[in-house]
């Protein structure tokens, strides 16, 4: 609709071009309707929420996979520093001491880094061995971190005497130690915190299983103290 304000001064001639450009200046609905300059910008303002969900959880997935693979690689690398564990002797096997068990532990934390295990996560070292029956048994068990996790296998003592107790690890697949030896049996328990609680994902907590057989002869009968040290007990 178009709105003219007629001057006396004004013609009828000047007044009516008045009135045209103005009708000119304001688009008709066919021109509306045949106008594509905006539809880029609504089509992708349509699609960017998609877009989004789908880069979020591209980088939380690949984000929780690197952390498997970190706490994975942590627990073989505590398994491996435990299996080694002991004070060098020419005459004795090594004994195993409270402050090797601790620095191992030391160790693990500056190695997980940004993972802040003491907070988020449980690290469960068992020693596994024979009893005098013939079965397995735990014969030693020490903790790390602030997590609620206890050992899927059972506490320190587990199996300590009988045959029911069949050894460590999933099931028809357990881990054994052989007599007269001893088996580093870590599990890491990581409390994972999604990057982006905004979208659902079935991202659960990280659970992983290492063994080492001990590398050398080694004195399995106790832990000892000897550097009066507080034991790293799972309480």
């Amino acid at each position: 609709m178009a709105i003219a304000i007629e001057d006396p001064s004004m013609n009828r001639s000047q007044t009516s071009g008045i009135r045209q450009a103005i009708t000119r200046s304001i688009p008709s609905r066919r021109d509306l309707l045949r106008c594509q300059s905006g539809i880029a910008l609504t089509e992708f303002a349509m699609a960017f929420p998609i877009l989004l969900i789908f880069a979020t959880s591209g980088l939380e997935l690949t984000n929780y996979a690197l952390t498997v693979k970190r706490v994975g690689e942590l627990a073989v690398m505590v398994s491996d520093n435990a299996s080694r564990m002991g004070a060098q002797s020419a005459i004795n096997n090594k004994p195993v001491s409270e402050a090797e068990i601790n620095d191992v532990f030391i160790g693990a934390d500056l190695q997980a880094a940004n993972l802040n295990l003491s907070q988020k996560g449980k690290i469960v070292l068992s020693s596994l061995q024979r009893n005098e029956d013939g079965g397995q048994t735990i014969k030693w068990q020490r903790c790390f971190g602030g997590g609620a996790y206890q050992s899927a296998y059972g506490p320190e003592g587990t199996g300590a005497t009988g045959t029911s107790f069949v050894g460590m690890g999933p099931e028809d697949h357990e881990v054994t130690a052989a007599a007269g030896t001893a088996v580093m049996v870590v599990e890491i328990h990581y409390t994972y915190k999604r990057l982006m609680p905004i979208i659902t994902l079935p991202l659960h907590d990280i659970t992983e299983f290492s063994a080492y057989n001990v590398r050398d002869s080694r004195d399995i009968t106790q832990v000892y103290n000897t550097e009066n040290v507080t034991p790293s007990t799972c309480t």
